[in-house]
């Protein structure tokens, strides 16, 4: 057997096997970016169901503990419900399923921090060792927020970036860009205080 008609086709196939393997790095690469996606979005989803639990603590407290204002726990408890309604599939996020994420999210902050100053004209509530507690527990929650949506913004960053990048696109097109958290609207206005 001559040995030069049969270099072009070792060469041929060595070749084809460089490029799907290539290849198949490319898509693996994007499956791995794809799941930190979710990773990430879980903890988000953890960070805030902590946030849900320890609501639904300091609601129950507050109500043993005060003849409290029933319009403020009614919006707590229903923004509560919106936003343990909504429910996201991180392999298919839209930016607008994202937007109405934060939106009810930010809804439920609105209504807690309603709470809090309501609270403030209870003073027996405000010295009980359940509520002080709980109370100490939300800016560590919101802290917990904030650092989960940020790294999920950081694995899109990451995995938006490769799967749009030449020539990884050309083999990923199954594979769609992931929107990026943002502020709730009126977030970039600063909070008037007044005492």
């Amino acid at each position: 057997m001559d040995f030069k008609k049969i270099l072009p086709w070792i060469i041929a196939i060595g070749l084809i096997l460089i490029i799907a393997f290539w290849v198949i790095g490319i898509k693996n690469s994007a499956l791995k970016y794809n799941q930190a996606v979710g990773k990430t979005w879980g903890d988000v989803e953890v960070a805030y169901q902590r946030r849900n639990d320890l609501i639904d603590n300091l609601v129950e407290t507050v109500k043993g503990s005060a003849a409290f204002e029933k319009g403020t726990l009614v919006a707590v408890t229903e923004a509560r419900a919106n936003a343990t309604s909504i429910k996201i599939d991180p392999t298919k996020v839209t930016p607008e399923q994202l937007e109405q994420y934060n939106k009810v999210q930010g809804g439920l902050g609105a209504a807690l921090k309603s709470l809090i100053a309501t609270v403030e004209n209870y003073p027996q509530l405000k010295s009980t060792d359940a509520f002080l507690k709980l109370q100490d527990e939300l800016p560590s929650t919101e802290n917990q927020i904030l650092t989960a949506r940020t790294r999920f913004n950081d694995a899109v960053e990451i995995y938006n970036g490769y799967i749009l990048s030449v020539p990884n696109n050309w083999f990923l097109s199954n594979y769609k860009e992931k929107p990026y958290f943002k502020s709730v609207e009126g977030a970039n206005k600063a909070v008037k205080i007044k005492f």
